[in-house]
């Protein structure tokens, strides 16, 4: 398995109610020197984390011992800017294994989806029921149903359906990439390739 699989996740959360979050905000270029999948979450936000001195800066939320969580709540159009997967790395990395955004980026989202951080789409309207609820009681809960495609206020039961492919649903309830996936497919391959021989 490339991450763990994702089925349920039920956890508190970290607001950003932060319109145009782009991906040199959530992983700065100077750190996209690596290659593989770690460290990252170190320098996501960096330059909103630390000061140039590297002290951290204590009005930004992930410098809040307040909030935490798994789900990280961003706003509108999270995401945008250049396509580079580091960011997806960098906010799974931190730990983060959800982001919930009234829109997401195409490329983001498919970044995501390929390294098992599930982006959930959800109307203006409940992402700002879901922000009022966390500043109201930094303890409040959400649950994230993949396989019932919900998102949940456990606090009051509000309920919101988001969208995922049917590919990408299947490989993250499997804990796959696109490897991974066609490793799956091997014996099922190697039948019909002898099925086919002369």
């Amino acid at each position: 398995m490339a991450y763990d699989k994702f089925t349920v996740l039920r956890s508190t959360a970290v607001p950003l109610p932060i319109e145009n979050i782009d991906t040199d905000q959530i992983i700065p270029a100077r750190f996209l020197k690596a290659t593989e999948r770690v460290g990252f979450g170190d320098n996501l936000f960096r330059d909103w984390r630390y000061n140039p001195d590297n002290s951290p800066k204590q009005d930004f939320v992930l410098n809040n011992p307040t909030y935490s969580g798994k789900i990280l709540v961003g706003g509108k159009n999270f995401g945008s800017g250049s396509s580079r997967e580091h960011a997806a790395w960098a906010v799974y990395d931190y730990g983060f294994r959800c982001v919930v955004s009234s829109f997401f980026a195409d490329i983001f989202k498919g970044n995501c989806l390929n390294i098992g951080v599930l982006p959930v789409q959800v109307s203006p309207e409940f992402a700002d029921k879901i922000f009022s609820a966390i500043h109201a009681d930094p303890n409040t809960e959400l649950e994230i149903s993949l396989p019932e495609q919900t998102i949940t206020l456990l606090a009051t039961g509000e309920k919101e359906s988001f969208d995922i492919n049917s590919y990408k649903k299947n490989n993250m309830l499997n804990g796959f990439d696109d490897i991974d996936y066609l490793l799956s497919l091997k014996s099922d391959i190697e039948t019909f390739a002898e099925a086919k021989e002369f």
